[in-house]
């Protein structure tokens, strides 16, 4: 979340940014009005507390010179006061709490590097890789493929969970789970920590990367208080949740695969068919804590490394610059990859790259401390990036290395993880 202090001083910047971004808004009347009766509350506190200090010393002298009467009568005061100070402490936390989650649900402000647009189709192209393949038969679409071969079954998952659900069997369970590994092993081995997270979260988590409260129709509710994961960002960001870091430790590195799972009440009649926007998927997720100084560098850093993950399969794409009007809600600048599909005759979205600068650490509170640098604490910088979304990877790989017979060649830095198998055929 943003700084109540920066929204205060800040109003039209604020505003300016959540015009760009086209969808959100914020209350500035009442954040002021709030603000300045947090303000008034306070002033009244801190008065009666004074009034209230002077007529305690001032007991004491009355009883030592004997006026009785008089130190009762000052007593009541005190008493009095102290009721009223409760009272005001009371109101003053639930207008801070008001005001707390009035800024809290403002989106962080798009770097002055973000493009303004509309939406997906003003993202600017920054740079693209190989060339799509040129077909001398007609390809088929990962579903087709899938069926064929038997490494997607479609109906069975429906039967077995419901409608954008799907079964992998045979070479398809083994090919996620090849990818899994393969990409672990690329990014451990450039130094990101793995971790291995549970995939049932709390509101903490949750809030502390920003899906909670404005994403809540969106996650899959276990009771009350827990959830199902969407990314496994949530569990790597608030491994330091209220933490303070130490600063030569910076920056950090994590990773991790998990499964996630999104209800995306909002994206009916979207890709439907096939495994792109389907209600449980598994990803590999990085995620860096950095200092603020040195996070932009990360992004570039981390977008690379994703990057590295297609290109070593051979999987043309490019990388686009979100723009204002596509922004994610808790980011400041992030770039999207972009994976060519010959089913769509187009790009779709295999990773989403972003700096949340500070934003995502001051509603998880994680610190970071540097004596050599300053005194005290500051906030970190998290970024987080899908490295990559696993299932998409597959259904890219099936359709850019399909076969006119209806086989598909397994991309060679991935035979060692398939046992070997260098060709997937189709079913008799």
């Amino acid at each position: 979340m943003l700084d109540i202090k920066f929204v205060r001083e800040n109003p039209d910047l604020v505003d300016k940014a959540c015009e760009s971004r086209q969808n959100a808004h914020w209350d500035r009347e009442r954040f002021f009005e709030l603000d300045e009766e947090r303000r008034s509350l306070i002033a009244e506190v801190e008065g009666l507390q004074a009034t209230r200090n002077a007529a305690s010393k001032e007991i004491g002298q009355l009883m030592r010179d004997g006026k009785k009467d008089e130190a009762d009568a000052a007593k009541a005061v005190v008493a009095a006061n102290k009721d009223r100070i409760a009272e005001l402490d009371e109101k003053r936390g639930a207008v801070e709490q008001e005001l707390f989650d009035l800024v809290a649900a403002i989106p962080n402000i798009p770097d002055e590097t973000v493009p303004y647009g509309k939406d997906d189709s003003d993202n600017p192209e920054a740079r693209r890789w190989g060339t799509p393949r040129e077909f001398d038969f007609e390809p088929k679409a990962h579903w087709d493929l899938g069926t064929s071969t038997g490494m997607i079954d479609f109906d069975r998952g429906v039967k077995l969970s419901g409608a954008r659900f799907y079964l992998l069997g045979g070479m398809g369970a083994r090919m996620e789970r090849a990818l899994i590994n393969f990409m672990i092993d690329l990014h451990t081995s450039v130094g990101f920590k793995e971790w291995w997270p549970p995939v049932i979260t709390n509101h903490d988590s949750l809030f502390g990367t920003g899906q909670l409260p404005k994403f809540d129709e969106d996650l899959y509710h276990v009771n009350p208080d827990l959830y199902l994961i969407p990314t496994a960002e949530v569990m790597l960001t608030n491994i330091h949740r209220d933490e303070i870091l130490d600063g030569s430790s910076l920056p950090l590195w994590y990773c991790a695969f998990t499964p996630c799972f999104r209800e995306e009440a909002g994206s009916a009649g979207r890709d439907t068919r096939g495994i792109i926007r389907v209600h449980e998927f598994d990803k590999v997720e990085m995620v860096k804590f950095a200092k603020p100084e040195d996070s932009m560098n990360q992004l570039e850093s981390m977008v690379g490394e994703a990057e590295r993950v297609l290109q070593t399969l051979g999987l043309p794409y490019h990388v686009v610059t979100l723009c204002t009007g596509d922004i994610g809600f808790s980011a400041r600048k992030c770039y999207d990859l972009e994976v060519w599909l010959p089913s769509y005759n187009n790009y779709k979205e295999i990773s989403s790259c972003s700096n949340c600068w500070d934003f995502q650490a001051r509603r998880a509170n994680i610190r970071y401390r540097d004596p050599a640098e300053f005194k005290g604490t500051r906030l970190v910088h998290t970024l987080n990036g899908s490295g990559l979304a696993v299932g998409r990877t597959m259904a890219a790989i099936m359709e850019n290395y399909q076969n006119a017979d209806g086989s598909i060649t397994v991309p060679e830095a991935l035979v060692p993880y398939m046992g070997g198998v260098e060709v997937i055929r189709p079913e008799a």
